[in-house]
């Protein structure tokens, strides 16, 4: 009769202030490859004449703007937030504008 040894059960580790900061760290990471890859997009799209770039284009500025807005959180200054108004007021005008014209 064998007699295995059992490894007792794995406790999940506990979340801390690096996980935390990983996570944060991944996400500005995936973030930043996203608008390189956006402006490849919006690019490929003006040269292939393709009206896509409208709707790219858009993503960029809201991008812009949420940064800006985050920025403002923590910095509290006005400018900050209203450059980033009006980055989003532009994202939104170019989805409009790619919503309706295709």
């Amino acid at each position: 009769m064998k007699i295995y040894n059992k490894k007792p059960p794995k406790q999940r580790p506990i979340k801390d202030e690096r996980d935390t900061q990983i996570e944060k760290d991944a996400k500005v990471y995936a973030l930043e490859w996203m608008i390189a890859i956006t402006q490849v997009l919006t690019c490929m799209c003006i040269l292939k004449k393709n009206s896509a770039w409208k709707g790219t284009l858009s993503i960029l500025f809201f991008g812009a703007a949420f940064i800006l807005f985050y920025k403002f959180k923590q910095y509290t200054e006005k400018p900050y937030h209203q450059v980033g108004v009006f980055f989003l007021l532009i994202g939104i005008a170019l989805l409009v504008w790619f919503g309706m014209t295709g």
